[in-house]
């Protein structure tokens, strides 16, 4: 990791952003604002990846979580009645803040009580060029298969929640 203050700032800063969005994501009512403040967390560990030079976790990251995921919550939070869309308090809340704490309080504890060793390693070799020729050369029919597969379960779940007098 450089040293250099410009990059200790800017992983504060969106360590800092990403910890609010998730706490957000908690904290309101409404499950649609919900899940963008959970996308806003998806794309700030994005960020602390990027910062960590981790250019392909962080594509991956944006991609997969922040994009794939957040539709999918998205397209399952529309596809409920607008009645159950709210946030509710529940008799959880208060041992779930209890657990939270005292997990918050381990890992403090165990990443300051760790002595963390810092190997004279090499960086890690470039992955995705990779990455890229296993999708295009031996496992193309296995990825596209998959692509067929996501793409028949949208249409259905759409076939299914249409009403008995739309048409297409």
């Amino acid at each position: 990791m450089i040293d250099d203050a410009g990059v200790v700032v800017a992983f504060w800063v969106i360590a800092v952003s990403t910890v609010v969005c998730a706490l957000m994501v908690a904290a309101v009512r409404n499950l649609v604002h919900a899940v963008l403040f959970l996308a806003l967390t998806f794309v700030g560990v994005a960020g602390i990846y990027i910062v960590l030079a981790a250019d392909f976790v962080a594509l991956v990251q944006v991609l997969i979580y922040a994009g794939a995921v957040g539709v999918l919550m998205t397209f399952a939070i529309m596809l409920t009645p607008a009645a159950d869309r709210r946030n509710s308090e529940t008799i959880f809340q208060a041992p779930a803040a209890v657990l939270a704490g005292l997990v918050l309080a381990i890992v403090t504890f165990v990443a300051y009580d760790t002595e963390w060793r810092i190997s004279g390693r090499d960086a890690f070799p470039a992955t995705a060029a990779s990455l890229g020729e296993a999708f295009l050369k031996p496992y193309v029919v296995p990825f596209e298969v998959v692509s067929v597969l996501l793409m028949t379960a949208m249409i259905g779940a759409i076939v299914l929640t249409r009403e008995e007098g739309d048409d297409v």
